[in-house]
């Protein structure tokens, strides 16, 4: 019988979004990467910043990928953290694309910039974690013992 391994997929999933989304909140700081960075503001609908030139970011939303993203690896560190990880972030990031769906772009009610690339981006994360949740756990949790079958003893 094989040694089970270190990670199940599902926590290196976590680790590999973790990481995307660190990297996403990272570059959302970075001139030349995110266009009009001058008109980067903390928070609210008018912030004129663009990632990779068009996805709509503000400091706080890039905070909140780099916060989510460090998240991935804490939850790795067990099978069924880092599967609540995957399902819970992945109905947050869909939430975030419901709520830009439905709320006009530029409305008071947008606390944070939303276009639809920014749409595209939170949907496919979103969707992404959560098929990732759902698809990984066809592997059993290494810490939860099957019972083994005994073969009856033939005389």
């Amino acid at each position: 019988m094989s040694p089970a391994p270190r990670i199940m997929a599902v926590q290196g999933a976590a680790m590999i979004v973790g990481a995307v989304l660190i990297i996403l909140g990272v570059l959302g700081f970075v001139p030349g990467v995110t266009a009009n960075l001058d008109q980067l503001d903390w928070v609210g609908q008018r912030s004129g910043a663009l990632l990779f030139g068009t996805i709509a970011v503000c400091a706080l939303l890039n905070v909140v990928h780099l916060v989510v993203g460090a998240a991935g690896f804490w939850f790795a560190r067990t099978y069924a953290a880092a599967r609540a990880y995957l399902l819970g972030g992945g109905l947050l990031y869909l939430g975030v694309w419901l709520y830009g769906a439905l709320v006009d772009f530029g409305s008071d009610a947008h606390v944070i910039p939303l276009n639809t690339a920014a749409n595209w981006l939170h949907f496919g994360l979103g969707t992404v974690m959560v098929l990732l949740a759902v698809t990984l756990a066809g592997q059993h949790d290494p810490t939860k013992r099957r019972p083994r079958l005994r073969r009856a003893a033939s005389h």
